[in-house]
């Protein structure tokens, strides 16, 4: 399994639009394997784990570490994962987080929960943010050396950075 990956998924989870079961497609468009599985249920159990899943990014991003970590107790608690050893590639044995008659919603809120679950305890519970970009609300997950990622995308990076130089450069004409 990898963690750092599920947890970066988790935070695309939270971020996306998902209206529909095409939606749900579109937001698994890397997995195409799982598109003849999303139904309408996974849609709107999706829906509402990602209203649960948010406040663990808020609560990351203002330094609340207990916050975080009973968050995410809760929240394993009242999903639970059943991890197995996938074995089809004998060469290459390795852990899913669900067994094969889990539906796509268990699945990534399994690969959510692990990946997320896993990241605080390796890396702190600080390492989850939501996006210092006024004009954005999206989460992330900060995996840099020095935890100093404060946007969601270098598309947000840059909007911020720009706007910074254009109101400095609006504050030095006024002068």
């Amino acid at each position: 399994m990898d963690f750092i990956r599920y947890a970066e998924r988790a935070a695309a989870l939270v971020n996306a639009e998902l209206s529909d079961e095409a939606a749900l497609r579109e937001h698994l468009a890397d997995r195409s394997w799982l598109h003849r599985s999303v139904v309408l249920a996974d849609v709107t159990s999706l829906q509402s784990f990602q209203a649960e899943l948010r406040p663990v990014f808020e609560a990351s991003d203002v330094d609340d570490v207990r916050l975080v970590v009973g968050s995410l107790n809760d929240l394993l608690a009242s999903h639970p994962v059943t991890p197995m050893i996938s074995d089809h590639d004998p060469d290459h044995l390795h852990m899913h987080v669900a067994n094969r008659a889990a539906s796509v919603a268990e699945l990534l809120i399994g690969e959510a929960l692990m990946g997320l679950a896993t990241l605080v305890c390796d890396l702190g519970a600080t390492r989850l943010g939501i996006c210092s970009e006024p004009r954005c609300d999206n989460v992330f997950v900060d995996t840099s050396p020095n935890q100093s990622r404060r946007y969601c995308s270098d598309r947000c990076s840059s909007r911020a950075n720009v706007a910074a130089f254009r109101a400095r450069q609006k504050a030095a004409s006024a002068r």
